[in-house]
């Protein structure tokens, strides 16, 4: 699909779900339909499901400077045990992470670009390639959130397509959700759509906020049932991750992880510190 190419330049016509340039084109009035409905949309996972039934879509997460083996060894260890989809961490650590998990149901999934998204394309391509060498089954990547708001849309687009187009894992393109407006949401999540990643994020955790019901239900919306959402960045509680499944998400990134199975409140133990990596 050539962005340029797409839409209507007379406002969101009734084939909009079929057409999908017009959140490219007019997002303000893609943003106005949006608000109307997308709040409805969950995942199927309802209020009342045990905190067990959330294990699963759980991309547990470790992605601090100075992570130590017996801290990547723990967040391997609880991820076998619960039955957490993932372990997401730093480029670094995935051979290691691979290895401990092995003969398991959990991947090693990788952060590229991370935390700014300010790298080239081709060295997102390149850091893709070798994560994916050393075992990362996923990729999380953080998009060019400059080119972004400076409407440089083609460079957005050759950002995400870098990546997408050498890896062999499925993509989940970060955003960056607290330095966008919704248009801006509106956009990068079409791209990322375009460009062909499985999945729109919210946050790397290390930005000025965290994942938001609003944002999620908005990128779901955006992205429609072909694509994953993943929330990421304040998530402690089984509270907090219900509001996000029945807001549209299909992927949790948590390092409060065991906390938000087990039930308990994490939020009393941890302060929602900034740009520590803690999710």
């Amino acid at each position: 699909m050539n962005v340029s190419d797409a839409g209507c330049d007379s406002g969101v016509c009734s084939n909009c779900d079929s057409c999908r340039g017009c959140h490219v084109r007019r997002p303000a009035d893609v943003r106005n339909i949006v608000h109307l409905g997308a709040v409805r949309i969950a995942a199927g996972i309802g209020n009342d499901s045990p905190p067990s039934d959330i294990a699963p879509l759980i991309d547990h997460t470790l992605l601090k400077a100075d992570a130590s083996r017996d801290e990547l060894k723990k967040l391997c260890d609880e991820a076998k045990k619960y039955g957490f989809a993932t372990v997401c961490v730093n480029p670094v650590n995935v051979r290691y992470c691979a290895s401990q998990l092995e003969g398991s149901s959990t991947k090693a999934i990788a952060v590229v670009g991370f935390p700014l998204g300010a790298s080239l394309p081709s060295a997102k391509a390149f850091e893709t390639r070798q994560a994916i060498r050393d075992g990362a089954q996923e990729i999380d990547m953080v998009i060019n959130i400059a080119a972004l708001k400076a409407k440089d849309y083609a460079a957005v687009l050759d950002d995400i397509c870098a990546v997408v187009g050498v890896s062999s894992k499925p993509v989940k393109v970060i955003l960056e959700t607290a330095m966008l407006t919704d248009d801006e949401k509106i956009i990068a999540s079409t791209l990322s759509k375009v460009a062909g990643a499985a999945f729109v994020k919210t946050s790397t955790g290390f930005g000025p906020g965290g994942a938001t019901a609003h944002d999620v239900a908005l990128m779901r919306r955006i992205v429609g049932t072909e694509m994953g959402v993943k929330a990421s960045g304040g998530i402690r509680t089984t509270e907090d991750a219900r509001e996000m499944i029945n807001a549209g998400a299909t992927r949790l990134g948590a390092s409060a992880s065991v906390g938000i199975v087990t039930g308990i409140d994490a939020k009393t133990a941890t302060s929602k510190t900034k740009k520590t990596g803690s999710y």
